[in-house]
């Protein structure tokens, strides 16, 4: 949490988020018209489990929005960026955008996590920096945003603190980042890449998976996500920045 205090309301003990909504729609330059939509984005389930007196709406309804709106927004962006491509590969482009690890990576630049509405128990287990809980902000956001203000104010949004980073993070442009990897250690003769399902946390209905991959007898990164394959791919974009930030010989 880089040193920062955990709050927490004195008459009822509710862990709530560690920075204002007023001070991210600032940082953001969005002010919203219906700030309940706002905190709604940013109220995580736990939190309404805990607080079900005075708490009745998480961001999960926000969420399914959000994802719809991505994924229109991100095509349109995508079919007026690359006129040329055809339409298979714009759509691995676009999944490998909207895919959990991507909209981690951009929730973190925004340091999403630190505005997040949490129960106690969700708050003590790490669950600001749980990836699908970022991704699952991010998209929740979006969804708020475009009921607020519309279309438009979402492409300004992800054309500010998305679009331009697709063109200069490899790391989003990569796609399905176990192939990416797999081809890495391959072209360098690196040896075998292997992935491990460490850890299955939560209840059935939300099960979360922790992977690790590992070249040889070297950990190289891990993931979670709400599927094998989502924990791999976050593993092994993980491992990718890691090889990345290397120092090049």
């Amino acid at each position: 949490m880089r040193g920062r205090i955990l709050l927490s309301d004195r008459n009822d003990g509710r862990w709530i988020s560690l920075k204002s909504l007023k001070k991210l729609q600032a940082e953001l330059g969005i002010a919203f018209q219906e700030p309940h939509l706002l905190k709604q984005a940013f109220t995580h389930s736990s939190y309404v489990n805990e607080q079900r007196s005075t708490v009745s709406q998480d961001n999960e309804r926000l969420e399914f929005l959000g994802d719809a709106v991505l994924q229109l927004t991100v095509s349109e962006y995508l079919f007026r960026t690359y006129p040329d491509r055809p339409e298979g590969e714009l759509t691995k482009h676009r999944a490998s955008i909207v895919c959990e690890p991507s909209l981690v990576q951009f929730a973190e630049r925004l340091d999403f996590g630190s505005y997040v509405f949490l129960g106690k128990g969700e708050e003590l287990t790490g669950g600001r920096t749980r990836p699908a809980l970022l991704a699952d902000v991010f998209e929740s956001f979006v969804g708020a945003l475009y009921l607020d203000q519309g279309l438009e104010a979402v492409k300004s949004f992800l054309h500010m603190h998305m679009f331009p980073y697709l063109a200069k993070d490899a790391m989003l442009q990569a796609g399905d980042f176990k192939t990416k990897l797999q081809e890495f250690t391959q072209q360098r003769g690196l040896g075998t890449v292997e992935y491990r399902i460490v850890e299955e946390r939560g209840p059935a209905h939300d099960r979360e998976f922790v992977s690790e991959v590992w070249l040889d007898e070297r950990m190289l990164g891990t993931g979670s996500g709400r599927s094998k394959k989502d924990a791999e791919q976050q593993a092994a974009s993980q491992a990718l920045a890691r090889f990345h930030a290397m120092p090049k010989a």
